[in-house]
């Protein structure tokens, strides 16, 4: 029997070779399937070093946390949510415009036991998030808490913030919304009274989350529509994000953006108005009493003689003359008689008669002339 051709065993030899590199991987059936994928430079290393985060398959242009977080697996999440992850040396990237990153990202130990991931999460926009398994050495490991059977509670949609705010929070009081849902129960058991956990975080912080408990009974296959208060501190603005979480497990996000309390903004300018004012008045106020008084000396006013009354009179008459003064009283000294005074008849040389025509005594009549 002829030996086969060569042709012919070289085909075999070439699919083997190739066919490793025409399985598509997982993260390439992922990416194919619009989901994003995170891929590690390293599986395991030590508290410390560093690893290189990439990622394919995201939001052009979106901002990425990148954390390290225990009690977690790419199939169950992150069962504890962000309070198992090392937020504090988390690290931040921008996507490309493919939606690609790549990140340098320190290894450090999350507060709860492995199994660990690193966790990718869109900090804004619409929800992504992706999980790929790591091992940090020397950290402890504990299997994960196992899931309750049962009643299991899903969101189904229609969630929303409902509420406005109001004249106080303008002025800075706590702004307050109502979280509404519809929850469903998707497992074979009763739910009864359930406590979600709702939680508030501002811009990319992690969320504070605070226990509310809904009074009721959720039968298996049965929908219920759900409302929680939600409350942010005084003063709050900026833009929030409300989160609920039950069972250890995220079930939606709603954003909220919050006003500034032009108010408080308002009364501030009001009192820097208003005090330099009121200490400015005071201040007059101070001096005006702490200065010495005077009394002013003022020039002793000369009495003016009463006018007299004035008489109506006609159009085109003439107007009174005016009366003439009053004659000034003779006033002569204590030791001079009348008739002994400096001007009197016995101080003259020569008296004048009664007869003589020169006499100032005398009239002088017309007609008449004296002797020189």
């Amino acid at each position: 029997m002829r030996g086969k051709p060569r042709s012919t065993l070289l085909v075999p030899v070439l699919l083997l070779i190739l066919l490793p590199f025409s399985l598509p991987s997982a993260g390439a059936a992922a990416a194919a399937d619009g989901k994003p994928v995170v891929t590690l430079s390293k599986s395991q290393a030590g508290t410390g070093g560093s690893i290189t985060v990439s990622g394919s398959g995201w939001r052009s242009r979106t901002l990425l946390m990148l954390l390290v977080c225990g009690q977690a697996t790419p199939a169950r999440g992150v069962v504890g949510g962000t309070n198992s992850c090392a937020n504090a040396d988390g690290r931040a990237v921008t996507t490309d415009a493919e939606g690609r990153f790549s990140r340098a990202l320190p290894v450090t130990e999350p507060p709860v036991p492995c199994p660990c991931v690193v966790h990718v999460a869109t900090a804004t926009g619409a929800k992504a998030q992706a999980d790929a398994m790591f091992q940090v050495a020397g950290h402890p490991v504990e299997p994960l808490p196992a899931q309750t059977g049962g009643g299991r509670l899903s969101v189904l949609t229609d969630t929303r913030l409902d509420g406005s705010g109001s004249l106080l929070t303008w002025f800075g009081a706590p702004p307050s919304r109502t979280l509404a849902f519809t929850v469903g129960n998707v497992g074979t058991a009763a739910v009864k009274d359930p406590v979600f956990q709702v939680g508030t975080a501002h811009g990319v912080f992690a969320p504070q989350w605070d226990d509310r408990q809904w009074h009721g009974t959720l039968g298996p296959g049965e929908k219920a529509r759900v409302e929680l208060p939600v409350e942010l501190t005084a003063g709050a603005h900026g833009d929030y994000t409300v989160s609920l979480k039950y069972g250890g497990k995220v079930l939606a996000e709603q954003p909220w953006g919050v006003g500034r309390p032009w108010g408080v903004t308002l009364f501030w300018i009001l009192l820097c108005l208003v005090v330099p004012a009121a200490v400015f008045r005071v201040g007059l106020a101070v001096v005006d009493r702490v200065r010495p008084r005077h009394a002013a000396r003022r020039p002793a006013r000369a009495t003016r003689p009463a006018r007299a009354p004035r008489r109506g009179r006609r159009r085109g008459t003439a107007a009174p003359p005016p009366r003439p003064a009053p004659p000034t009283p003779n006033t002569t000294l204590p030791w001079f008689s009348p008739e002994t005074g400096p001007g009197g008849p016995a101080g003259r040389l020569s008296a004048p008669h009664e007869d003589h025509p020169t006499s100032p005594t005398s009239p002088t009549t017309p007609g008449r002339k004296g002797s020189t």
